[in-house]
């Protein structure tokens, strides 16, 4: 079994979850938060056999992008950091992180729903 790890950008998310559904994988999404940036991510877990890695990949690589986007930088200069201006700086954001591990075992347990009691039949 493998498990893949893939952090991407929380707007690549719905197309990237519709993929994995239409081609039945199951995945698990955790929010999480990048570093750099501070902004929204998701990080899927998804569980698999070995020979299906290279398809959820290419899956992956479809639907996850790399875009640009503005950020404020601050000058760090001389001590003075926070007393200059703010200026915007393009950076490339996006994309996917893609870890791929082995995984000794992967449960899938249902959940079970309380059972009801049958309906009584024609009680007197």
């Amino acid at each position: 079994m493998k498990l893949i790890v893939a952090i991407i950008q929380d707007q690549d998310y719905r197309n990237l979850g519709d993929a994995l559904r239409e081609n039945n994988f199951r995945s698990t999404r955790i929010s999480s938060t990048g570093g750099f940036l501070s902004t929204g991510n998701s990080t899927l877990l998804i569980g698999i056999e070995p020979e299906q890695v290279d398809q959820v990949i290419e899956l992956i690589k479809t639907h996850c992008h790399a875009r640009t986007q503005l950020m404020n930088a601050t000058p760090t200069i001389g001590g003075f950091m926070g007393a200059m201006p703010h200026y915007p700086v393009e950076v490339v954001v996006g994309g996917a992180i893609v870890f791929v591990l082995d995984a000794e075992k992967i449960n899938l347990t249902q959940l079970l729903q309380p059972e009801t009691p049958a309906p009584a039949e024609n009680q007197q």
